[in-house]
């Protein structure tokens, strides 16, 4: 009896789905730092979409990485086959060493129409998208405050002509994207211009509102 019900545990366990929430909004607009501290706080597994893409170009003998190099230094959107591969896998992995690991906050995507087909086609139903945590912040203030970053960052994005580049595609590919899951009823928006701890306050009030969400 304690076999066949350890068994069942496990058994769904292995059948959890990645509950999902993206994190959207302009380069600079703080979602990194915000995603760090909803890890810290409610156990979520955090993955930047252009962390894994960056990782992988810096990789020695990875087919994918002058490719990337190139998207990212013209500012450019990765095709989403090679995004969502990166994606999907980081997510395996984890839950491969943990099944109750199954919540993850991927920021920075999806950036596009096409970042939003091909996730529907290859994840619709291998995932479950719960909301979209949008952070709104003025190009402005985002451009500045990358170029800050980018003094010590190391990015090879960080500078004015990448960063005009970055802006220019999310105005045009990734606030449609926005748009699309407002009509859904599935974006909560932040106001992103407010310091670190204020808009943590405010990160904390949706997640603790969400239901299921938060209250790990």
């Amino acid at each position: 009896m304690v076999i066949s019900c350890w068994g069942s545990r496990v058994r769904n366990l292995l059948r959890m789905k990645p509950v999902v929430v993206f994190v959207l909004g302009g380069p600079g607009a703080g979602k990194g730092t915000q995603c760090n501290n909803i890890v810290k706080k409610y156990g979520y597994t955090h993955f930047s979409a252009g962390d894994l893409l960056r990782a992988e170009r810096s990789k020695e003998g990875t087919q994918y990485g002058e490719l990337i190099g190139n998207y990212i230094k013209e500012g450019k959107i990765v095709p989403v086959e090679i995004t969502i591969n990166l994606l999907k896998r980081a997510m395996d992995d984890t839950m491969a060493e943990d099944p109750t690991r199954n919540k993850f906050l991927i920021d920075g995507f999806p950036r596009n129409t096409d970042n939003l087909e091909g996730w529907n086609k290859i994840m619709k139903n291998n995932a479950d998208v719960k909301f979209v945590l949008f952070f709104d912040c003025s190009n402005e203030i985002c451009m500045e405050r990358c170029l800050e970053r980018g003094k010590d960052s190391g990015r090879t994005d960080d500078n004015i002509a990448s960063l005009q580049k970055r802006i220019h595609t999310y105005m045009q590919s990734t606030k449609p994207i926005i748009e699309l899951y407002a009509k859904e009823g599935k974006v909560r928006r932040i106001e992103g211009a407010k310091s670190v701890d204020e808009v943590f306050v405010d990160v904390q009030k949706i997640f603790d509102a969400e239901n299921g969400i938060g209250n790990l």
